[in-house]
């Protein structure tokens, strides 16, 4: 899979801007806010229709302009394929093929990314949200039914919030829909925990003889899935929902008081284990990196395995958080495989012996310049 062109339309500090890709690696050079974040971003935003910098569509959208477009043209297996977006207040428009999407769920997908930027290495070691939402970004990608579970999750857990917050209040009495919400939740949430198990599993096969190359046949690293339902590693979905079903009932009286729901894939969490020690307590900085980029690395090999083809990487500015060793395993892992663009002030003497022939881009105050 390839981006072979991008166009941008009032996006942050491009006003209007058409590039052409290399199908290697691509490279923006430039000093800090000149845009270089802003372009990755951009492709990032392309694949899954919402920003990793953002919450708000609307900061996308260059200053005193009312509305941005992004678009670009995906090369597959099966041919070439024009993605758009547009962001205006009256909300997002996705089209593939020049066709409208009436469901986000069917337009992410068409383009698979993977982002490694220097905030990724507080996955191991930062706040659950942070790993939760690496495992809905990323497996939704890969999975379009978890993608659709875990989107009506969220739908059913505010509207059960708020029923519950109505409750604390004494607004209402009536526990019937609250019933009704709470077995919708059990069903969507059931199914969330177990792909997300599945996820986990097959993501640890994957890093696990990296992050074992990386660390010299020293170490060796487990992924567990911390769950808020009391659950076994086999568990199955009628078994799932029995335990989050008979969990929720037993939080009634404290969910009623705090007026939220206490537990479920919401709260859940990803631990990080290297040689039986949780390495967000426990490990050294060098050991948070190399298990944070073991990951990074096996979402490559676990994408292609799943979809069939391997998957654009963003590298934003992270190369300069790695030391030489770590540079030469992540570059040498994605050489001559996969579609690469790079962010940095400039390009470390050990990238430029391993990168071969790279297209450069020099970015300075919005405008670029092909080298």
């Amino acid at each position: 899979m390839e981006l072979t062109s991008l166009s941008l339309q009032n996006y942050r500090n491009y006003h209007d801007l058409s590039l052409t890709f290399s199908s290697g690696v691509n490279v923006f050079l430039g000093e800090n806010a000149q845009g270089k974040t802003n372009l990755l971003e951009s492709i990032y935003v392309l694949a899954l229709a919402r920003s990793h910098r953002t919450s708000n569509d609307k900061d996308l959208i260059q200053w005193q302009q009312k509305e941005t477009t992004i678009s670009g043209r995906v090369h597959r297996r099966t041919g070439d394929l024009p993605l758009s977006l547009n962001f205006s207040n009256k909300g997002k428009k996705a089209r593939v093929n020049h066709l409208e999407q009436s469901k986000l769920s069917q337009y992410v997908g068409q383009l698979n990314v993977i982002l490694f930027a220097p905030e990724d290495l507080e996955l191991v070691k930062g706040a659950p949200t942070i790993r939760r939402r690496f495992i809905d970004m990323e497996f939704g990608q890969m999975n379009p039914l978890y993608l659709y579970h875990s989107a009506q999750y969220k739908k059913i857990l505010k509207n059960r919030n708020a029923y519950l917050k109505r409750l604390q209040l004494g607004q209402t009495k009536d526990t019937v829909f609250l019933d009704v919400l709470t077995e919708q939740l059990v069903d969507t949430g059931s199914q969330v925990i177990l792909a997300r198990q599945a996820f986990l599993k097959n993501l640890e096969l994957a890093a696990q003889p990296i992050h074992t190359e990386i660390s010299n046949q020293q170490e060796k690293l487990t992924l567990k899935y911390q769950s808020s339902v009391d659950l076994s590693e086999n568990t199955n979905i009628d078994q799932i929902k029995s335990q989050f079903l008979e969990s929720l009932r037993q939080q009634y009286q404290r969910e009623k008081s705090q007026g939220s729901t206490a537990l479920g894939p919401h709260r859940d969490d990803v631990q990080f284990w290297v040689n039986g020690k949780d390495v967000a307590t426990f490990g050294s900085q060098g050991q948070q990196r190399t298990a944070a980029l073991s990951v990074k690395l096996a979402e490559i090999h676990l994408m292609q395995q799943e979809t069939g083809e391997y998957p654009v990487l963003l590298l934003d500015d992270v190369l300069s958080e790695l030391d030489a060793s770590r540079q030469t395993h992540l570059l040498l892992a994605i050489q001559d495989k996969v579609q690469t663009f790079i962010t940095a002030p400039s390009l470390s003497d050990v990238a430029k012996q391993l990168i071969h022939a790279p297209k450069v881009f020099h970015v300075k105050q919005g405008q670029i310049t092909v080298e």
